[in-house]
């Protein structure tokens, strides 16, 4: 059974605008304290003292490093550091013995669209597809009879460059995904190479959001 002061850390850690709060002093600790006291007792099935949760929320305001002191987030030394690609759809498969081989066809049939965007996910129990909407078509013959889970139509990609030192960062995608989650954009999906950082959204966002990356990041 989790105790208090594990059940005030998840808490806390579930919501990028307390721990932000937290860490910058600007949250009355005693007050944040009465608020999340019924969570807290609904959630461990007893009675939780007030004295007990401020207790653990002054141990993780503690641990929590300055918000002064956050790293920018530095893009690779090129220019196209922030591209956008539009009119994508993603796909959720089940995962079965026959992903792979649908994944070799699909990737062969992308070859004769060379500029279209095109991704596989092979997660544990599912595979995702993300592509352009011009290879809809070869996504559905190459997965024919695969069990679809999923799709969402109307996204746009934003890929961000990243320095690859940035690998020894803390928090470098926390970064982008907590100003995205301030401006209230929400991300359907995101991928990730050595130094690359792929967001998918739906189209009606991306503007917001490319105006949000575009001011993020140091140059």
């Amino acid at each position: 059974m989790l105790s208090i002061a594990n059940k005030v850390e998840q808490l806390v850690s579930e919501s990028p605008f307390l721990t932000e709060g937290i860490a910058a002093g600007l949250i009355n600790l005693s007050e944040l304290a009465r608020q999340l006291r019924p969570q807290l007792e609904s959630d461990l099935w007893k009675p939780v003292g007030q004295a007990a949760v401020v207790m653990a929320l002054r141990r993780i305001s503690e641990r929590l490093p300055p918000q002064d002191r956050a790293a920018p987030i530095v893009l690779a030394p090129r220019t196209g550091e922030l591209t956008t690609r539009a009119d994508l759809a993603i796909s959720t498969y089940r995962l079965s013995d026959s992903s792979n081989e649908c994944q070799r066809q699909l990737l062969a049939l992308a070859e004769s669209c060379p500029g279209a965007f095109v991704s596989v996910t092979r997660g544990v129990h599912e595979v995702l597809v993300a592509c352009s909407r011009p290879l809809d078509r070869m996504v559905e013959q190459a997965f024919a009879g695969e069990r679809l889970l999923a799709r969402v139509d109307n996204l746009t990609a934003l890929t961000l460059r990243l320095n690859p030192e940035t690998r020894r960062t803390p928090g470098v995608y926390h970064s982008v995904l907590k100003k995205l989650a301030w401006d209230k954009i929400s991300v359907v999906n995101m991928m990730c190479t050595f130094s690359e950082l792929t967001i998918l959204l739906d189209q009606s966002q991306a503007g917001a959001a490319f105006s949000v990356l575009s001011q993020i990041v140091t140059h």
